[in-house]
């Protein structure tokens, strides 16, 4: 018996144009967020973007998916410079104390299980369902509707519309927010099924006819 692939069970069917596209031909598209450290305002900012936040969200007539992806902190190309620094040290007392460095801040990141956070904003858009023909019975699958390609510009058109709303939403909070392109995503989504591999800085290669 044959066994399936882990893509099969993913729900995403292509991406292309920086759009996700999924097996029920529904659209998605991701902006990544900043962030801004709220502790440190005053508590008129902190209001004031509080404020802001609950307009933007009472704002919004579709529905958005906030995520948040924590990681540990990435720093092997900053300690493989400290390194490849040290080896080319001629004073033997700068080697020394450059290698020192090395081990404090390798054993100081190990130890403390730094974090880092990514702020994601995914925002959709759903294609009308086909109409199911007369006596289809409540077995029958419902069918996924045709995405020809002037479909999918015409809705990409419009979400693109969505996420300057967004966009534009989140700007008012003080927090800028860009969309992922197609080699983005790909990273993106390689990266949350290969952790591992992601925090030490390791992503394929996306061929040139996925860039687009």
């Amino acid at each position: 018996m044959p066994t399936a692939s882990t893509q099969s069970f993913l729900e995403i069917d292509q991406i292309r144009e920086g759009v996700i596209i999924l097996k029920n031909k529904a659209l998605r598209a991701v902006l990544m967020v900043s962030s801004l450290n709220f502790a440190l305002k005053s508590d008129e900012e902190q209001s004031a973007i509080i404020s802001q936040f609950q307009s933007f969200l009472n704002s919004l007539d579709f529905t958005c998916q906030i995520i948040i992806q924590s990681r540990k902190l990435n720093i092997t190309g900053y300690l493989d410079k400290i390194k490849e620094l040290a080896n080319k040290q001629q004073n033997d007392l700068l080697k020394i104390q450059t290698k020192a460095y090395h081990d404090f801040i390798e054993e100081l990141v190990g130890e403390g299980n730094i974090m880092s956070k990514h702020f994601f904003v995914v925002v959709p858009f759903t294609l009308l369902e086909a109409k199911e023909p007369t006596g289809g019975g409540l077995l029958r699958a419902p069918k996924v509707p045709t995405l020809t390609e002037e479909t999918f510009q015409r809705c990409k058109q419009q979400l693109w519309q969505r996420m300057e709303f967004v966009a534009l939403g989140l700007r008012r909070c003080g927090l800028q927010a860009i969309p992922l392109t197609t080699p983005e995503l790909i990273e993106l989504f390689w990266g949350l099924h290969h952790p591992k591999q992601a925090e030490v800085g390791y992503y394929p290669e996306v061929p040139p006819e996925l860039s687009k």
